[in-house]
């Protein structure tokens, strides 16, 4: 038996142990792969819930499901937009039809707990929409017992560890693209992937309280980054990244039960 909570690296008779006698809940990251500055990689919103959710398996004893590495389309307010080399996206409806499929595959395996873990801020409304359209497909198979939660990462940070993280200059979790906490966090998981001497300084990107289409690219800062990173530490990684462990642990249990 595979000590690893990665269902990639299991066999097929050690997940269906985990999944019928355990119980196991399955994690799923839901990433992007998308510009996040020229300091660092495309596979950023894909890199951070891998290393978070893997911590939170080892944890509450969960499975850490291959990620999605496409999300969809950056927009400009923030993820700076579709222009830049290498953001590469999908379509909502293609989102949410892989999503649906994931989703009534794992029922057909026998999950019940699954947590849809979003790494990437456009992503959301496509994940419910997967999710909601699973579960109608699965009440028409007669399988009414399986258990979703979607969450975004971000949103659990405390005021506390936000203060500290930001020295005082939160904007918006918005213009946070490429920014103080998603370096942070890639100085603490990836340092190898981070390059230092590229990160941008620059003042937060400005935008109007509309949305216009097609987007006004001029808007964006040409380093991709939506506020400055200056302000960001492999150690205030390390504390978020352990808040984010602690909490969403906690939250997973009394989600599902006391898992």
């Amino acid at each position: 038996m595979t000590s690893s909570v990665l269902m990639s690296e299991m066999t097929w008779v050690e997940f269906e142990e985990r999944v019928s006698q355990d119980q196991a809940i399955v994690l799923l990251p839901v990433g992007a792969l998308e510009q996040h500055g020229p300091h660092l990689p495309l596979a950023t919103d894909t890199l951070i819930p891998m290393g978070i959710t893997t911590r939170i398996a080892e944890r509450i004893g969960a499975i850490v499901a291959p990620p999605m590495s496409y999300g969809y389309k950056s927009q400009t307010k923030s993820g700076g937009g579709q222009h830049f080399s290498g953001t590469t996206s999908l379509d909502g409806h293609s989102l949410t039809s892989v999503l649906r499929d994931v989703i009534r595959e794992f029922a057909r395996h026998g999950v019940r707990k699954l947590v849809l873990f979003d790494g990437h801020m456009e992503n959301m409304w496509f994940i419910v929409e997967g999710i909601d359209l699973a579960l109608r497909e699965l009440r028409y198979a007669n399988i009414d017992d399986m258990r979703i939660v979607k969450l975004d990462y971000w949103e659990f940070l405390t005021e506390r560890i936000t203060e500290k993280l930001f020295e005082g200059s939160f904007i918006s979790w918005e213009v946070e693209h490429a920014a103080v906490m998603e370096t942070s966090v890639m100085m603490y998981l990836h340092p190898d992937l981070v390059h230092l001497d590229q990160i941008p300084d620059h003042p937060p990107a400005v935008f109007p309280g509309y949305d216009m289409y097609p987007s006004d690219t001029s808007l964006v800062p040409s380093s991709g980054a939506l506020s400055s990173a200056k302000l960001a530490s492999a150690e205030k990684g390390e504390m978020v990244v352990t808040e984010f462990v602690d909490r969403i642990s906690e939250a997973l249990r009394e989600a599902f039960g006391g898992h």
